[in-house]
């Protein structure tokens, strides 16, 4: 017998944290995050962390675990959520992935395995330099199947794909990538009463960002850290950043990050909705 976990996965502003806590609550659940956002301290408001509040008394786990200097990888995902689960089933209580990034429940969750690699921290500092349409057509030229698969991803993704090709000396198709799974998992995911429903859950919630203090966040995480990488590339702060540059008003970096968040929602709808398993709740 598998060990039983629940997945709640879903778009940006779905309600999945509200039907993570609900299911918690009924199911003597505890909460393990799968957002490649919210593992990052000080990441708050433009990430949509759940307060304590609003956590209602639930234990949330992989929140807050590392400063935003590191790059936190799949890899170290797979491991330290593998851990999380563990010992909240040794405690007898139901582990529930709440979250919206969709690599990591398919490290976690789902069939693939991930190949076996240690960073190549100079090469990807060479890679980044390149624009992602130049990174896409390398990539096709080394594994085109794997480019299909990945080619309207993030540029970090294709970057990964390129480094662990270089770096295990053959295309990633031609590794085997498949594995039993390790959990039985019942899959769920918040019903979407319409695009348009979700577009505006989306905009009134970056209404709300602004009211609770994005820009501020913006500038401090900045004095903080410095424009490093994981604040200039989340969306988020990215936008705001816009603004405190002079780039754009006010009014056209939100609407920027709504319509980014938009189009991420969109890409996640995509992404989870493959899922023959998955269940819509309403």
């Amino acid at each position: 017998m598998k060990p039983k976990v629940i997945a709640v996965v879903g778009p940006t502003a779905s309600g999945k944290t509200a039907m993570a806590i609900e299911l918690a609550k009924k199911m003597n659940g505890e909460v393990v995050s799968a957002d490649s956002r919210l593992v990052y301290r000080g990441f708050n408001i433009a990430a949509a962390k759940p307060t304590i509040e609003e956590r209602q008394g639930i234990p949330h786990h992989m929140i807050d675990i590392v400063e935003p200097e590191y790059d936190y990888s799949v890899g170290d995902y797979y491991k330290d959520a593998k851990k999380v689960i563990s010992e909240i089933l040794s405690r007898k209580k139901t582990p529930i992935i709440a979250g919206g990034t969709g690599l990591y429940f398919r490290i976690l969750l789902e069939n693939y395995n991930l190949p076996e690699a240690e960073t190549n921290y100079e090469l990807r500092k060479e890679l980044e330099l390149k624009e992602k349409e130049e990174l896409l057509a390398e990539l096709k030229n080394v594994d085109s199947i794997t480019f299909e698969r990945v080619k309207d991803s993030n540029k970090r993704r294709i970057i990964r794909a390129l480094e662990l090709i270089k770096t295990l000396g053959k295309p990633l198709s031609k590794i085997d990538l498949q594995k039993e799974p390790e959990f039985d998992v019942d899959w769920r995911m918040p019903e979407i009463v319409s695009r348009e429903w979700l577009y505006d859950r989306i905009n009134k919630r970056v209404d709300i960002m602004l009211k609770e203090g994005i820009v501020e966040e913006t500038k401090n995480l900045i004095a903080k850290h410095g424009r490093i990488k994981n604040i200039v590339d989340t969306i988020g702060y990215k936008e705001i950043i816009e603004y405190i540059d002079g780039n754009m008003s006010l009014d056209e970096a939100l609407d920027k990050l709504k319509q980014h968040s938009r189009n991420y929602a969109k890409r996640q709808l995509t992404w989870f909705r493959k899922n023959p398993a998955l269940k819509i709740e309403c």
